[in-house]
């Protein structure tokens, strides 16, 4: 019992010393945020968004959770709010060079009925670190469909080097990773190409994929689940899907009420994750040194 005591508080200490609490997620309606992405034309500022329920928008707000901007953005008219599930976001590259561009992934579908999933993408703009209400009238639709039926997703990267969106599922006992180019037209419909299966081990809910983000170099790479952070390192030009393949290091973590976001500092010296639930704290982790 001892050694299981000194254990667990030796956790503890060690958590204390990677993690720390910076800020709360600061209104009401931001009670399900799902996906955190930072900025990369704005310092210090992160893009969260809620899940189900809410309208085509998302929060660009600071580590500490002040909101700075709210955006909207034009959905699809066929769905009642604009959005279905909006369940992860990411930011990088798009078709103009030298541009950033937000990725907000309505891939979500708890039941796996839906005919097609959608991402949109939408150029950044420097005023939406202090701009109140905004508009992201350039909202670039691109539908995908599963080459093996439909799966409810909550993590979507985006991978600066190969230049492809990733989309991983969810729920089955070994998710599977899926891939389209990240140049595309406006408003087409693609079949994801699947590249692999991961299995990861624990107890089925608690092992379910919730969220991920590649680096703004491409370099490293987090997924995580309801209860773990797992962390690559990849070598080169490696593919991010046979990267994943690889053994990964599990980092710290301290698990949330209902943790469903991840994302890393533009840095890519720690990443910062926040839960569902109503003021939510905000948790920021540096990278452990190899």
């Amino acid at each position: 019992m001892i050694i299981l005591f000194l254990g667990a508080y030796g956790r503890h200490e060690y958590l204390k010393r990677t993690s720390n609490i910076v800020g709360r997620l600061q209104r009401k309606d931001m009670g399900e945020i799902s996906g955190i992405a930072a900025s990369r034309i704005n310092e210090d500022l992160y893009y969260v968004h809620n899940d189900s329920g809410d309208t085509s928008r998302f929060f660009a707000i600071l580590p500490s959770g002040q909101v700075k901007s709210i955006i909207y953005f034009k959905g699809d008219p066929r769905e009642r709010y604009g959005v279905h599930d909006c369940e992860d976001i990411a930011v990088g590259p798009g078709p103009v060079t030298g541009k950033s561009y937000v990725y907000m992934g309505d891939i979500g579908d708890n039941y796996s009925v839906r005919n097609y999933i959608t991402v949109y993408r939408m150029e950044e703009k420097t005023t939406w670190a202090n701009d109140g209400t905004a508009k992201a009238d350039d909202a670039a639709p691109i539908h995908f469909r599963y080459p093996d039926g439909p799966k409810d997703a909550e993590t979507l990267m985006i991978d600066p080097i190969e230049r492809l969106i990733y989309i991983i599922s969810k729920r089955q006992d070994s998710v599977t990773v899926y891939t389209s180019p990240l140049d595309y037209k406006t408003n087409d419909t693609l079949v994801l190409t699947k590249r692999c299966r991961l299995y990861f081990p624990g107890v089925k809910l608690f092992r379910w994929i919730t969220a991920g983000d590649i680096s703004k170099d491409g370099e490293q790479v987090l997924v995580k689940s309801y209860i773990k952070v797992y962390y690559w390192k990849r070598r080169g030009t490696t593919p991010v899907w046979k990267t994943l393949q690889q053994k990964p290091q599990v980092l710290p973590y301290i698990q949330e009420k209902q943790g469903e976001a991840i994302g890393f500092t533009p840095d890519g010296k720690g990443y910062y994750t926040t839960s569902e639930g109503v003021y939510s704290p905000i948790y920021y982790y540096r990278i452990p040194d190899e």
